[in-house]
């Protein structure tokens, strides 16, 4: 095919070549992208105003005229990215690829409503941006996740058991601070997109489970997070366990959430004279190696292990990763979690299942907040809309 009969493609398209991080001569963007060179200037061009580009020191060689090379402009504007838990938050500053560069994790009562909240949570980004000599007009995009179902297209989060959070403008309050998109998902959703970015690249299907103040399941299939047509997608922790009848918080009994997250456990072993308020007592416990307390965890494994039995076989992961709280609380979880799904579910699906523990730990959320903000500004679409404007202006 002659040059300049290749279909026209957008500055989108090679801002996504560029977002490998290496150094590209106009005759690389033009093969990986079969735009002709010509088409591929324009678009650099288009990409170097908006300020993502940027024309390497070094030209390459090519044995003949020098050629430039270009760069994602990585440093040129930076990203928020929150983890917000019911009883933490976690705050970074990351660049355009989603890497965070600073962040701070403090303790917050998720209780005390979202105007407090999220004033804190601003107050601390504001001082990292400080820290690192940026300003609020440097913010490209925030990205944030909450403890909860969240209604993606409208950032809004559905929490019935926070009614003061119920339908909040999550989105409203950031964007008053600056002028730029707020994208808001559940907490769990963006620790799968952390942790299969971080851990697992190759993986298209993948369920990460949160065993912390919840349980849920973020749930990558063929290599894009499904949330579902309200939000809930992998909101496991009110399906009931089978044989059990502990009063839940959602008015229901049996829920999976009453029976193995943290806080029923924690107040269970108060009664053995066990002095234990939260999660971090019991993996002390755990560490220390009693009995009781192992015993414990591995009931709990095996409870979502029931649960994630008909997962596999409905979404067929190839790895199943377990975060949250308890996943410091030693092997004894995790064997509950193996024991169940290895003996109940087809031989077909397990054959080549992979159950681990997170790799990122607490950093989950927070990496996947980065990416999630990172895949919208660096996304075909926003990109052209960004050119579009510059234009109309």
């Amino acid at each position: 095919m002659a040059e300049g009969s290749w279909p026209a493609g957008t500055a989108g398209d090679v801002a996504q070549i560029l977002r490998d991080g290496r150094d590209h001569t106009r005759a690389d963007l033009a093969r990986a992208t079969q735009m002709s060179r010509s088409t591929v200037a324009q678009r650099i061009d288009e990409l170097l105003r908006l300020g993502l580009v940027v024309a390497s020191g070094d030209p390459a060689p090519t044995g003949g005229r020098p050629s430039s090379t270009f760069h994602l402009a990585t440093q040129s504007r930076v990203l928020i990215a929150i983890d917000l838990g019911a009883t933490h938050c976690a705050v970074g500053i990351a660049d355009l690829l989603g890497t965070v560069i600073v962040d701070d994790r403090r303790q917050v009562d998720f209780g005390d409503g979202p105007a407090l909240v999220l004033r804190a949570v601003w107050e601390i980004a504001a001082e990292l941006l400080e820290k690192i000599g940026r300003a609020p007009a440097d913010v490209a995009a925030v990205g944030i996740g909450l403890p909860g179902p969240v209604q993606f297209s409208t950032g809004r989060p559905g929490l019935p058991g926070w009614p003061d959070w119920q339908g909040y403008d999550v989105r409203g309050f950031f964007t008053k601070q600056v002028q730029v998109p707020v994208l808001v998902d559940n907490d769990v959703n963006i620790a799968a997109l952390g942790e299969r970015e971080a851990s697992w690249p190759g993986v298209d299907d993948l369920l990460y489970v949160k065993v912390g103040t919840g349980i849920g399941a973020g749930i990558i299939s063929g290599g894009s997070l499904q949330r579902g047509a309200e939000g809930i997608a992998g909101d496991i922790g009110h399906v009931r366990v089978c044989g059990a009848d502990r009063p839940c918080r959602c008015g229901n009994r049996g829920c999976l959430v009453a029976v193995a997250r943290p806080y029923p456990l924690a107040h269970e072993l108060p009664e053995a004279g066990l002095p234990v308020e939260d999660s971090q007592g019991i993996i002390d416990l755990a560490a220390a190696g009693n009995a009781r307390v192992l015993t414990m965890l591995r009931e709990a494994g095996r409870n979502i292990g029931e649960i994630l039995t008909t997962c596999v076989s409905l979404v067929n992961p190839s790895v199943i990763v377990v975060g949250g709280a308890l996943s410091g609380a030693g092997d004894g979880l995790l064997a509950g979690v193996r024991e169940v799904v290895y003996q109940l579910a087809v031989p077909l699906v397990t054959a080549n299942l992979t159950v681990v523990y997170s790799r990122l730990g607490g950093r989950a959320a927070l990496t996947g907040a980065a990416l999630l903000a990172s895949d919208h500004v660096l996304s075909s679409e926003y990109i052209q809309g960004q050119i579009d404007g510059v234009g109309r202006r």
